[in-house]
């Protein structure tokens, strides 16, 4: 079962990922950190640019062991936005005391279906089993004032330290 969060919303920087930038997601005023980027059309070079912010942004949390799993479901995501879609896409991942939440918003309004594992003969969809597999909450949820979906992951890290 996942959990389902309210959207975020707020402007997203043009052009290439800007890690580091700080915004209020709590809603209580406090700052968390958070990476935002647009993602162009078809841009697979992004990907890479992604995973370097991404680690960046991670090390500010602390949990260096949970990196390479956010890496690659991040990676995933945004590819799977990149390659399925006719349009640009955003990245969002945000810092919590104990958790990484990272959402993919895309503007294709037809949802992932992830293929069964016993489906051995298609390649497309692998990357949602991996995010099924090894991240703590995922979901999907429609866009209610535009076209297009996100599809979001969340990592536990626990407690730094432990």
């Amino acid at each position: 079962m996942t959990r389902q969060q309210p959207g975020r919303s707020g402007p997203v920087k043009q052009g290439r990922t800007v890690p580091g930038d700080v915004a209020d997601t709590t809603g209580g005023g406090r700052a968390s950190p958070q990476m935002r980027c647009r993602l162009g059309r078809a841009d697979l070079t992004a990907v890479a640019d992604v995973r370097h912010a991404l680690r960046e942004l991670l090390r500010t949390w602390g949990r260096p062991d949970c990196a390479d799993v956010a890496e690659l479901l991040t990676s995933e995501l945004v590819t799977n936005a990149l390659i399925h879609t006719e349009s640009d896409a955003e990245l969002t991942a945000t810092l919590a005391a104990s958790t990484l939440r990272v959402e993919v918003h895309d503007h294709l309004a037809r949802m992932p279906e992830p293929p069964s594992a016993s489906s051995e003969e298609n390649t497309n969809g692998r990357g949602l089993l991996l995010v099924q597999a090894l991240a703590d909450a995922w979901g999907v949820r429609m866009q209610g004032h535009g076209p297009g979906k996100v599809v979001w992951f969340e990592l536990d890290g626990g407690p730094a330290g432990s």
